[in-house]
């Protein structure tokens, strides 16, 4: 497992880095989001989200619907999993995450609450926030990532 530490100082850096995992996404991937309130999950969501639906001006936060769904620009399904609002992993079931990892994208805020759900092969992204108000993201990549994330640190 490969670790990777990125500083994001401002939104446009989170953004940057959200086009470039945009476009080394591909079908059966999953993204997860971890960090406080307020650490830029839904942000840098919104920039995956964004990169491949350009036309899309409307990209909410699924806190209360949960799931969002969204496509790849090859048709793939982007999905944006909230979890926050779980009360047990066996809900996450009932939002057809295991469809959802297996055919789609998916990106998961949140992750912890859906337990073993969670594919073992998803890329951990925790954000968080320093003192001066930036960013931090440490990125926990399991072999299938680590090709795919070469010059990241370079963004």
């Amino acid at each position: 497992m490969a670790v990777i530490n990125i500083s994001l100082p401002t939104l446009a850096a989170t953004k940057r880095l959200g086009v470039f995992l945009a476009n080394i996404l591909r079908a059966g991937d999953v993204i997860a989001l971890n960090g406080p309130l307020g650490a830029g999950k839904s942000e840098l969501a919104r920039a995956i989200i964004a990169d491949q639906n350009p036309d899309e001006l409307d990209i909410p936060s699924p806190t209360f619907t949960l799931v969002q769904t969204y496509e790849m620009a090859d048709g793939t399904p982007l999905l944006h999993f909230d979890m926050y609002r779980l009360d047990a992993p066996e809900e996450a079931r009932e939002l057809g995450v295991e469809d959802a990892f297996y055919d789609g994208v998916s990106i998961v805020e949140w992750p912890d609450r859906i337990g073993g759900y969670l594919p073992s092969n998803a890329l951990h992204c925790t954000l968080a926030i320093l003192p001066d108000g930036g960013r931090e993201m440490t990125i926990e990549a399991s072999p299938q990532w680590q090709a795919r994330l070469d010059g990241i640190t370079q963004l």
